[in-house]
């Protein structure tokens, strides 16, 4: 939705006493000689009816980096967390923590060579000590695999586990959507979720397959092992006598199950499956049932013309489309008494927008099902402790709980529906922002459909911006909270004279209250005096742009106002949230008015950070505007892609495409040149992410050139950046062919 990012480490980490600024110091004018106070902001709360249940933080004095899960030790006052490590497939680590919401400290049990995804204490755990762990990542021969193995935990103090107990139980090949979670049923068998294996649409075709192990929920017996392998097969599951099909399985149909739960109460056993285009989906699983993919993405079509497999396809007991959800994590059934009206109620939640679900479930039909409460987190899992309590498990932060909102948490204020009502503006029709705003302007406009934008900021008070480490470029800035950043869109539009008029179509907020950042858009009336607020689930509507290429020099152009929950998908914690109000955006000249200064010196100058900027050296990392003809093709090709791309392709960003597009990534380390795209090849013929010397076989060449399925960026926008398109062949073609 907006523009990009942050500075290098060096730019923001290394302190001096030098003048922050490309003029002498004390010798040239200003942009501004002194900060105004805003106190005139309407942008509090909530639009939206409050939700009924807040999260409160659990274990507040407990630091883990990257938890997974949270899962009692039976007979223990233990905890036990698996962690991830580092970026894409680990290592891991297992963790104990006293079961005591003061404990403060974790013991290191294992580390492990993957990706630990799932664990599960054996039924008879208290008397064998055994534990399974899913994972994904030990290299077996030449590819990777996901799998479940075995650990044997001393049950006499010191109560350590014994690396050399580790047992092998089942694998299987996975690079990618890869399962691995698990859960014990009341009868003592193990069921184990598995992905399709591949990075994207199902590439090997496994989805509806029975003569693998992929795409699926698995049943297996860990105590009564067959000849030759470490598990037996159930003899009541449902492909034991079909032929060709593997035994193991219980359910086929699934992308990529994040979480698997049994509630053992219940018997219900519950799949949160990540979704691949648009749709995001839950499952009860049912046995023997066929859950569409990769035909279907959920109860939508999405590759009709492939092989179904034998069985009709079971719809999802809920789905959720990419406008609220982006990266299903599955959750477990509630049995906490502290919350009567949610026991029974099965608890899921999402990675990318931070939402929390419950759905009740009679076995037969869902009975209830509603949005709990919005979160600021990336949520990776749900956990339980020993009295049952379920925590919210945010890879960034740690662990939460649930506790109904009362009167004190809601607004005091009613949210402003109209963009004169925000207190952002001293004329809105005239489009003059409040004077203690902090205009400003990028170094590298992100494409939005071809409109134009005008940009400020708006800090309360006098308060002022954080500097901060921000492993995806360096650094970044914390806005205070009750900051707002303000983008307004326009669009040249003709009219019935055959006129043509810039016409502003959209203002976009991002708004900071209480740590969190929520993205709010408007929707300019004809008259230009005002705007309105939109929905939350968006909206759309048609416009008649000028554009000389067409003939009659104008053409039907649709504009989408973005949903809420699509704003934080660029606005993400990996790009630093706010995109355009950053050092690498800001540190340029701009017309103050018959001043001309480094829009950061003049910042500084007037108070809006804390504590000095670090000097901004001649060799610094520089955006360049991309669509003018300023610095090389490869400067202006690394600022597009910073802009466009790398709000999702940077480490943690929530891309799964193994590309690192932000500026100061040097080229030879995005992962771009002559690499084999993971992801859909668009039928080319030794295909590339880029082929040097050869757009046509380019894939990130042609995901641009798209609108629709495969596109990219791939949302808000349903125009092409035709100048982009340009300027990326003409680079592609200019670098030398593979192998010079």
């Amino acid at each position: 939705m907006w523009s990009l990012r942050v500075l290098a480490p060096i730019l923001l980490l290394v302190p001096s006493t030098a003048p922050a600024d490309d003029h002498p110091a004390d010798k040239e004018p200003f942009g501004q000689e002194r900060r105004i106070p805003w106190n005139d902001s309407r942008v509090v709360g909530s639009p939206e009816p409050p939700s009924p249940y807040k999260v409160v933080r659990a274990f507040p004095k407990l630091t883990v980096k990257q938890p997974l899960t949270l899962t009692p030790e039976p007979g223990t006052n233990r905890l036990f967390i698996l962690q991830h490590l580092e970026y894409w497939a680990g290592p891991g680590r297992l963790l104990a923590v006293r079961d005591d919401q003061d404990a403060a400290e974790t013991e290191t049990l294992l580390d492990l060579d993957g990706l630990a995804i799932g664990l599960a204490f054996h039924p008879d755990y208290e008397h064998n000590g055994y534990l399974y762990i899913g994972l994904n990542g030990p290299m077996r021969g030449p590819k990777k695999t996901t799998q479940v193995v075995r650990y044997q935990c001393d049950l006499r103090p010191p109560y350590r586990i014994d690396p050399a107990s580790k047992q092998l139980i089942i694998e299987w090949p996975s690079n990618g959507h890869d399962g691995g979670d698990l859960a014990f049923a009341n009868d003592g068998t193990l069921f184990v979720s598995s992905g399709d294996g591949s990075s994207d649409s199902d590439a090997n075709l496994t989805g509806q397959k029975l003569d693998d192990l992929q795409g699926a929920v698995l049943r297996i017996d860990v105590d009564h092992p067959d000849p030759g392998r470490n598990y037996g097969v159930p003899k009541d599951n449902p492909f034991v006598d079909r032929p060709g099909a593997r035994p193991e399985l219980w359910a086929y149909g699934l992308r990529n199950p994040w979480r698997l739960s049994y509630d053992r109460e219940s018997g219900q056993l519950w799949v949160g499956n990540n979704g691949q285009d648009l749709w995001e989906q839950v499952y009860l699983i049912q046995k023997g049932a066929n859950y569409g993919w990769s035909l279907s993405e959920g109860s939508h079509v999405f590759h009709s013309q492939r092989q179904p497999g034998p069985d009709p396809i079971s719809l999802p007991t809920a789905e959720h489309h990419h406008s609220e959800a982006r990266s299903l994590t599955g959750g477990r059934v509630f049995r906490s008494p502290r919350l009567p009206e949610l026991v029974g109620a099965y608890l899921y939640g999402d990675w990318s927008t931070g939402r929390v679900w419950g759905i009740k479930h009679d076995g037969t039909k869902a009975a209830w099902h509603r949005e709990l409460v919005d979160t600021p987190f990336n949520i990776t899992g749900f956990g339980t402790d020993h009295a049952g309590e379920l925590y919210v498990i945010d890879q960034g932060t740690g662990f939460y709980r649930l506790e109904p909102t009362t009167e004190a948490d809601r607004p005091s204020q009613p949210f402003p529906t109209r963009l004169s009502e925000t207190g952002l503006f001293a004329s809105v029709a005239e489009h003059k922002p409040h004077p203690a705003t902090l205009r400003y302007e990028v170094n590298a406009p992100q494409w939005a459909d071809g409109a134009t934008m005008e940009r400020f900021a708006a800090l309360p008070g006098l308060e002022r911006v954080e500097q901060k480490p921000q492993p995806n470029a360096g650094g970044s800035w914390t806005l205070p909270n009750g900051s707002v950043l303000v983008q307004t869109l326009g669009l040249d539009l003709g009219d019935d004279a055959g006129k043509t008029a810039r016409r502003r179509i959209e203002t976009r907020l991002l708004a900071r209250q209480q740590g969190e950042w929520i993205g709010y858009s408007y929707r300019w009336n004809a008259e230009q005096t005002d705007a309105e607020l939109v929905p939350a689930s968006g909206a759309a509507e048609e416009f008649e742009v000028v554009d000389p290429t067409e003939p009659g020099g104008r053409r039907e152009q649709t504009w989408r106002f973005p949903a809420r929950a699509e704003c934080l998908v660029c606005h993400s914690r990996a790009a630093g949230f706010a995109l355009g109000f950053t050092p690498l955006q800001l540190d340029r000249d701009r017309d103050y008015g018959g001043i001309t200064d480094n829009q950061l010196r003049t910042f500084e100058h007037i108070g809006v950070f804390q504590g000095p900027l670090p000097q901004r050296r001649d060799d610094r990392p520089r955006l360049v505007n991309p669509y003018e003809a300023q610095g090389s093709l490869e400067a202006r090709v690394k600022s597009y892609l910073h802009v466009n791309c790398a709000t999702c392709h940077v480490k943690e960003g929530g891309g799964n495409a193994r590309m690192e597009l932000g500026l100061t990534t040097p080229l030879g380390r995005m992962g771009l040149l002559d690499e084999v795209p993971l992801h859909n090849r668009f039928d080319i013929t030794d295909a590339r992410l880029i082929a040097p010397h050869s757009p046509e076989r380019s894939v990130l060449y042609q995901r641009i050139t798209l609108r629709g399925n495969g596109q990219m960026p791939p949302l808000v926008s349903s125009e092409v950046d035709r100048k982009a398109v340009e300027l990326i062949a003409d680079w592609i073609r200019g670098l030398p062919p593979a192998g010079r």
